[in-house]
């Protein structure tokens, strides 16, 4: 016999139904949160940029192609793991950009 937080009169059932809806509250919340728009992710993409500029006149050119590649390697990879979700080219191109940029919420 199991014990339950609510007593033994507690119904197993109402009690998976009330943790499943505090789940899926949680991870809308999560969601909202991460949640970036075209916007952010053309600033974090002129950021990136800035930086890597900055890096190429200050420290060397290497390093600016570095910080370069780097954010461009993470958009191919992106895109691809896109594509092979069998995504629309357009909508695949936006959300690997979204990715790849949209970080630019938290400066």
């Amino acid at each position: 016999m199991r014990e339950w937080p609510e007593g033994p009169d507690a119904d197993p059932r109402a009690a998976r139904e009330r943790y499943d809806a505090d789940l899926a509250s949680g991870r809308a919340a999560a969601r909202e949160a991460l949640r970036a728009d075209l916007r952010t992710a053309h600033f974090g993409a002129g950021v990136v940029l800035l930086v890597s500029v900055l890096a190429g006149f200050l420290v060397a050119p290497a390093t600016g192609l570095l910080v370069a590649g780097a954010f461009a390697a993470l958009f191919v990879v992106t895109l691809a793991v896109m594509l092979l979700r069998a995504l629309p080219r357009t909508q695949a191109l936006r959300r690997a950009y979204l990715f790849t940029f949209g970080w630019a919420n938290w400066l």
